[in-house]
């Protein structure tokens, strides 16, 4: 039988035995909570959020490409150099009694610029003067010695030996005669010389001598040096892969030529100005520098005010072509990669995105030159980019492309203008 309470409970006490039972409480409380959170559950059940509408088409602005008439220009370095320059030293030798030009004047040709001591040089022309006169006076003798010679001989008055004797002193007269008078005219060059003249017209630079230096003929130290600034050569490099693809594009009809006899060149200054007088392209190197692997180029550019100085530099625009059929896209439509490769998202035909490799050549303003990968027609994305990926669908809005930029830099190489858009 079963013990009524356990070995491990308390006996209850004979009080507990015959203690009333405590009442029962009332279950509703517990009911009504329970009903109150059912009512709320069933309510959050049925307030559910409304659906959310489908987002629609996300607009983008695209520029349609078009071709244009489009000047092919190329940017290239280059400095100035003096249209002439004339080192000016002695020609004979002795000390400098005066200088006769202001040192960065302008000078005109002919003009004096040294005088010499010629005191040793005025005497060395009286005595060529003298000698020439001594060699005249001897050809007088030796004339009339022939002469009669040549009368006596024919009545046999004088002997054959005579008569040629006399004959061969008039020659040897008249050339000592000869010599007199280059001895005087060297004498009255080298007398020359000792004035010290510009050859040509242009601005000095400073003198390496003053008054009583010792000068010596062609020696090494210029005096001075003369440098015609107006006209100004401006020598700029090509490299000969530029030179090949512009002789390509000509030959595959690409580019054409522009239908003037010199190139004009517009030069751009070391501090960003553009230079207000155009020049003309006059010379093409016609061999390739072997340690650069550029070819030389040289220009004549005007200079009336004197703003350009020999040993510039600048970069000269030179116009090289006319591409009929360029198409220009607009460089904030133009995405790089890491390695530098360009891209354009193109809105299709059924407006979808689509994402396309191109190759561009040189910048336009504000805009590229394409090289391959777009076509005329194509609608290219330009504004709009955060909301769009390939493949999507989109509504295309045509916009109108920005206005160019300034004239002075709107033409750069090919390499400078990528690393300058590349983002």
């Amino acid at each position: 039988m079963t013990p009524l309470f356990p070995d491990h409970l308390p006996a209850p006490t004979p009080s507990a035995l015959h203690s009333p039972l405590p009442p029962l409480r009332s279950p509703r409380p517990l009911a009504s909570a329970t009903l109150v959170g059912l009512a709320l559950l069933l309510g959050a059940c049925s307030d559910k959020a409304p659906p959310v509408a489908p987002k629609g088409p996300a607009e983008v602005g695209v520029v349609t490409l078009q071709p244009e008439r489009q000047t092919v220009t190329t940017e290239l370095p280059g400095r100035t150099s003096a249209y002439l320059s004339a080192e000016i030293r002695p020609q004979v030798g002795g000390i400098v009694q005066q200088r006769l030009f202001t040192e960065g004047a302008q000078v005109k040709a002919g003009q004096p610029l040294y005088q010499l001591d010629a005191s040793s040089y005025q005497v060395a022309l009286a005595s060529a003067e003298a000698l020439l006169a001594k060699a005249q006076a001897n050809v007088g003798t030796a004339e009339v010695n022939a002469r009669r010679n040549a009368e006596l001989v024919k009545i046999d008055a004088v002997s054959r030996q005579v008569h040629d004797d006399s004959q061969a002193a008039l020659v040897q007269a008249r050339s000592d005669l000869a010599v007199a008078r280059a001895a005087l005219d060297n004498a009255r060059i080298n007398l020359g010389y000792t004035r010290i003249k510009a050859p040509i017209a242009g601005r000095t630079t400073t003198s390496t001598v003053t008054p009583g230096a010792l000068v010596t003929a062609n020696q090494a130290a210029a005096l001075t040096t003369i440098s015609q600034l107006d006209p100004l050569y401006v020598d700029v490099t090509q490299s000969s892969t530029e030179v090949l693809r512009l002789k390509s594009d000509l030959a595959r009809g690409r580019i054409q030529k522009s239908g003037q006899a010199e190139a004009p060149i517009t030069l751009q200054l070391e501090d960003g100005s553009r230079y207000p007088h155009p020049g003309k392209l006059q010379f093409a190197g016609v061999s390739v520098n072997p340690g650069t692997g550029a070819v030389t180029l040289r220009a004549v550019v005007p200079n009336p005010d004197g703003l350009l100085m020999p040993g510039m530099y600048v970069r000269a625009v030179l116009e090289t072509g006319i591409n009929a059929q360029a198409l220009l896209v607009p460089q904030q439509g133009v995405n790089r990669d890491t390695a530098g490769n360009a891209s354009v998202l193109l809105v299709t035909a059924n407006d979808k995105i689509e994402r396309r490799k191109i190759a561009v050549e040189t910048a336009v303003g504000n805009r590229w030159l394409v090289g391959s990968g777009l076509a005329a027609g194509d609608r290219v994305v330009v504004d709009g980019f955060q909301h769009i990926k390939p493949g999507d669908t989109v509504k295309p809005t045509e916009v109108a492309p920005k206005p160019m930029a300034a004239p002075a830099s709107a033409t750069a190489t090919p390499a400078a203008s990528a690393a300058s858009a590349a983002r």
